[in-house]
């Protein structure tokens, strides 16, 4: 698992993450989180690598992301 940046233009990519979510109610929000979740998974597709992520998220406090 990669653990260092590895984002070619991370602020774009936060920008348009942002501006995604922008107008979208809590549980539309999450619906996209899930679905983008599931696209990204699949970009990675080894399991190994997913469940390294998985274990990491849980880790990291929320201040911190």
């Amino acid at each position: 698992m990669k653990t260092v940046n590895q984002l070619e233009q991370p602020d774009q990519f936060y920008d348009e993450l942002a501006n995604a979510h922008k107008d979208l109610d809590l549980p539309a929000s999450a619906d996209l989180n899930a679905r983008l979740v599931l696209i990204l998974a699949n970009q990675i597709g080894s399991q190994k690598v997913l469940s390294e992520c998985i274990a990491l998220a849980l880790c990291v406090p929320e201040s911190s992301v």
